[in-house]
């Protein structure tokens, strides 16, 4: 049937990720659809998910991810009703909200890549991140008692070097020579930031009284073929076969933290009322689709002038509309469930 929306009209879509306005000359991608094994994954309809969250605040917390999957839903219920942008804030649109006049429903995002407090590596300060991996991050923590449901997703921040600290003292690092810190690893760092953001949300919406619903998003694994930073590239232009591609190694291991920390954390919040959480389990049906990515498509026309020797590839991202269309559709399914 093809995409749920125009991705030429979509005004919310972000420029790296809007393939088509960009040139990329295959469509084939916007035809592919997630079939589960023992049930169908309805079309999504935003009258329904209107209906459903009326008078309701949504967030996306997280990293690029978690504001890929934010500009998909953004288009899916432009399609339906006018979303009102009524707040932005950082650079490069880190925090934004918009309002649905119509059902008076608040969509957010917040930009948090360790769910945790950080502090970025930057220009002028350290080349490695800081994690405190038992501190909320209080951009959005502070917010919780205003927010109905929450989409949370992290992962490949993870990757970059970092320094990691708990109960203030340094716990360790990753990828840091020249620190004399202990090489640690980022798997357990994860797993902490994920707990820490989780017990943070149960203890305050259990008091506050209003309830919530929580989706934590897995790992949605990149495809660059050859290393992303030596002119890796994603040139697929189908989904793999059933069996050809399994969830292994890195993605595997990333995939299964979050949803045995979020099974944790459900029978931590059986204890009160109103609190429903789910993992959005997209890694598999995310690792199927090295054909949604942006790739050279996340500059306008890279190959205008002949091709390039060196062409910068954006394989993490989905292009919109795209695979990433599906995990909502996914989303809506769930709360319609409820």
């Amino acid at each position: 049937m093809g995409p749920l929306y125009n991705g030429t009209t979509c005004g919310t879509i972000k420029e790296g990720q809007n393939c088509i306005t960009h040139g990329r000359p295959d469509l084939g991608y916007l035809y592919w659809r997630w079939q589960p094994s023992q049930c169908n994954l309805p079309r999504f309809d935003p009258n329904t998910f209107f209906n459903l969250l009326s008078n309701k605040h949504i967030a996306f917390v997280g990293d690029s991810m978690a504001r890929n999957q934010l500009e998909s839903l953004l288009c899916m219920l432009a399609t339906a009703s006018y979303p009102n942008l009524v707040y932005k804030n950082g650079e490069d649109n880190k925090f934004r909200r918009w309002h649905f006049a119509s059902h008076n429903i608040t969509v957010s995002v917040y930009w948090s890549p360790f769910l945790v407090k950080g502090v970025e590596k930057s220009k002028t300060g350290p080349d490695h991140n800081e994690l405190y991996v038992d501190v909320v991050d209080e951009r959005w923590g502070s917010d919780l008692e205003h927010i109905d449901m929450v989409v949370l997703s992290i992962g490949h921040w993870f990757l970059h070097p970092a320094v990691y600290y708990e109960g203030g003292s340094v716990l360790g690092c990753h990828y840091c020579p020249g620190l004399n810190h202990t090489e640690i690893g980022f798997y357990d760092v994860m797993r902490k930031a994920i707990k820490t953001a989780l017990k943070a949300i149960i203890e305050r919406k259990s008091t506050d009284g209003n309830g919530i619903d929580v989706f934590l998003t897995s790992f949605s694994p990149s495809h660059f073929e050859g290393e992303w930073d030596k002119a890796g590239a994603c040139p697929k232009t189908k989904p793999y076969e059933e069996g050809e591609k399994m969830v292994e190694g890195m993605d595997a291991d990333m995939r299964s933290i979050a949803i045995e920390e979020m099974e944790a954390a459900k029978v931590n919040a059986k204890k009160f009322k109103g609190l429903r959480l789910e993992t959005l389990d997209v890694t598999k049906l995310s690792l199927m689709r090295p054909d949604g990515h942006p790739g050279p498509y996340m500059y306008p026309f890279p190959f205008a002038n002949g091709v390039q020797e060196h062409v910068q590839n954006d394989c993490v991202h989905w292009c919109l509309p795209g695979p990433i269309d599906t995990w909502n559709q996914i989303v809506l399914e769930v709360i319609r469930r409820w």
